[in-house]
């Protein structure tokens, strides 16, 4: 569980756009949060790729890696 201070109006804007889609503030929140996450996850793993270039894939393995998704 996680409970969050936001600022007056951040919670303004997410409570306006909450009554007009019928979604809830939680909903939008984690929506917010994931998409967060899933850009700093790729931003760190190709920062470490810079940063640790000895290791190279063949397309056959990117392919195969991918599929697993």
């Amino acid at each position: 569980m996680l409970a969050i201070r936001l600022p007056e109006e951040i919670d303004t804007r997410l409570s306006a756009l909450s009554k007009k889609t019928g979604r809830t503030k939680t909903f939008y929140a984690r929506e917010a949060l994931i998409n967060y996450m899933q850009d700093m996850e790729d931003y760190y793993l190709a920062m470490d790729r810079l940063n640790n270039p000895s290791k190279t894939w063949t397309l056959e393995e990117i392919i195969a890696e991918k599929d697993k998704d």
